[in-house]
């Protein structure tokens, strides 16, 4: 599902992904322009410090994804282990424990927040020569694989 960089409509389909679906795991993916043929993989959401406007010129009142929320929520996969056992060929794979204050992170706290930690978010670089969308499409799947593996799913 492609989440529109609108910070209130990609909360709320969030909150519909983990209200209707009930993933195990929701992955998200966001795009680093300024990554190079690096894939980040971010351990946690933060809840405030949101000041950048949106596609819509907006940007949450106080800066703040949950009113309620607490100031960061980690991922209940341990993206520094992932990070450890896992290589893909031809790419580099980095951990990361700050998405930046855009849409990637507040959209990465608020599934986060509703998911009970039970997101993953993976940001990756723009597609080119040497990164084709076959070749990310590849990566991203072993990455998943081995997330799942620390879910205790095969």
């Amino acid at each position: 599902m492609q989440l529109p960089v609108v910070y209130q409509k990609a909360k709320e389909q969030v909150f519909t992904i983990w209200t209707t679906l009930q993933p195990l795991l929701t992955v998200h993916v966001g795009l680093a322009s300024s990554a190079k043929a690096i894939i980040i993989l971010e351990q946690c959401g933060k809840n405030k410090g949101y000041q950048e406007m949106d596609a819509c010129g907006f940007h949450p009142e106080g800066g703040c994804c949950m009113l309620d929320g607490p100031e960061k929520i980690e991922s209940t996969i341990n993206m520094k282990t992932l990070w450890k056992n896992i290589s893909v060929e031809g790419i580099d794979i980095i951990f990361s424990r700050d998405a930046g204050r855009y849409i990637c992170d507040y959209t990465y706290y608020a599934s986060l927040y509703y998911g009970n930690g039970r997101a993953a978010f993976i940001h990756v670089p723009p597609l080119s020569k040497s990164v084709t969308a076959d070749f990310l499409g590849k990566a991203l799947q072993t990455i998943i694989l081995e997330m799942l593996k620390q879910c205790g799913e095969e």
